[in-house]
């Protein structure tokens, strides 16, 4: 090899080794961008995976609907709001509980995780039966919590509430 050849694959070597630090830089960046900001729910005890059937007591329903129902007893957890609060066609998001709460007709309470199941931001607005995670822009169905629009691939989890009287809690 001539001292050209020599300096020539020197500087191929020097720009792909510059190239690849970007590129690890670049990735490094992307690595906290759209991180959770808050936890998603706890898993709930086995044989709680639903709402509350129409007598108020807590059952199974992995669909995470919720019945009115008012038995009497201890409320137990406050309320996160009550049905006047979620709009029929809407809902409302409760960060700090980690749940959006919405009521796709009249009188059908459901709940689901908050946190995107795209990289674990929470979403951030309900509206025009749709839950709107703008970190990315994924949109799910208030009915079923299903995606409407990527890139989140997966439905929100359902989550537990009841409803008793007209207070909506945490199951």
């Amino acid at each position: 090899m001539n001292h050209e050849q020599a300096g020539c694959c020197r500087s191929r070597r020097a720009l792909l080794a510059g190239t690849g630090a970007v590129g690890v830089a670049a990735l490094a960046g992307c690595a906290t961008y759209g991180q959770p900001t808050a936890a998603p729910p706890a898993a709930p005890p086995a044989g709680t995976a639903g709402a509350a059937d129409p007598s108020g007591t807590s059952g199974a329903d992995p669909s995470g609907t919720a019945t009115p129902g008012d038995d009497g007893a201890d409320a137990g957890p406050p309320a996160l709001a009550t049905l006047a609060d979620i709009p029929v066609g809407g809902g409302a998001i409760f960060a700090d509980a980690g749940v959006v709460v919405t009521q796709p007709t009249d009188g059908i309470i459901k709940a689901y995780s908050a946190t995107c199941t795209h990289q674990g931001c929470t979403v951030t607005s309900v509206s025009d039966g749709t839950i709107v995670c703008a970190c990315h822009n994924s949109v799910f169905d208030i009915a079923d919590g299903s995606v409407r629009s990527g890139p989140a691939g997966a439905p929100l989890p359902a989550a537990n509430v009841t409803v008793d009287g007209d207070a909506i809690r945490l199951a």
